[in-house]
């Protein structure tokens, strides 16, 4: 993971203000986290008019807007704009989510950006994720079997593809981990939500026969034992899913200790 230094939020003062061109009548005011660690100035608030009807209706359209139209030097990740890759995951008006799933309209008075908090910052509102995809790759998010590999395709009753609902469709945006008071404190040991929610994925899936080893893996006193069920990851995930309940899943497979 590459080290970088978080700034204290007492560093961030207030940088530029962009005017909106004149005439304009729907104006939002967006104030947005502006960080460059190879610059070696601390972080800042810049804000930035905005005439709503210029773009379109999502939180990504106005950033995409402020990118090509006001300020080119501004950074952050996007892709799929529809809520599937989750390359936008963003900290608006303090609450982690997607900016393109994020209607303006959503927010009274100014609007707020920061990258997910509690996370180095690469520029502006990219975080390193490096140490994120580290620990999802930890927990080994593919199929394992012993068995011998079928002619077509593994069957799997209706019943057991069921138990996978709620749990495959994480799209790994990191909204719930980055929420997560436990993985801000031991987020170098705790898996957090997203990366114990994926391992579930596989341990519930029926095809699947290596469900002792990854529970072995995950027997440790800060991998999965760190998780005091706080719930902010339910309640932000941009897919309506509970990484809460799949851990707790996970503990009661646990095997009881003597």
């Amino acid at each position: 993971m590459v080290e970088l230094a978080l700034p204290k939020r007492s560093q961030i003062k207030n940088g530029k203000r962009y005017k909106a061109p004149s005439g304009s009548k729907n104006v939002r005011v967006y104030k947005i986290y502006r960080y460059d660690p190879d610059s070696g100035e601390n972080p800042r608030w810049d804000k930035y008019e905005v005439d709503a009807k210029a773009h379109g209706p999502m939180v990504l359209d106005a950033l995409i807007h402020i990118k090509n139209n006001v300020d080119s030097t501004l950074s952050f990740r996007r892709s799929c704009r529809e809520g599937i890759c989750g390359s936008c995951a963003m900290n608006i008006g303090g609450r982690n989510t997607l900016a393109c799933t994020k209607g303006h309209e959503e927010y009274n008075g100014e609007i707020t950006i920061s990258p997910l908090p509690h996370m180095p910052v690469v520029k502006d509102l990219v975080p390193d994720l490096s140490g994120f995809y580290a620990q999802y790759a930890s927990i080994e998010p593919y199929l394992q079997s012993t068995t011998p590999d079928p002619d077509k395709e593994r069957l799997q009753s209706p019943a057991n593809r069921d138990k996978l609902d709620g749990l495959y469709e994480c799209i790994l945006c990191a909204c719930c981990s980055t929420s997560c008071p436990s993985y801000w404190w031991n987020q170098d040991k705790y898996l957090g939500p997203a990366a114990l929610l994926q391992a579930y994925r596989w341990i519930a899936d029926s095809r699947d026969d290596h469900t002792k080893k990854r529970l072995e893996s995950l027997e440790d006193p800060f991998k999965l034992y760190r998780c005091h069920t706080i719930m902010n990851c339910a309640q932000v995930c941009p897919k309506g899913l509970n990484p809460a309940k799949a851990i707790a899943e996970i503990k009661k497979m646990m095997p009881a200790k003597g």
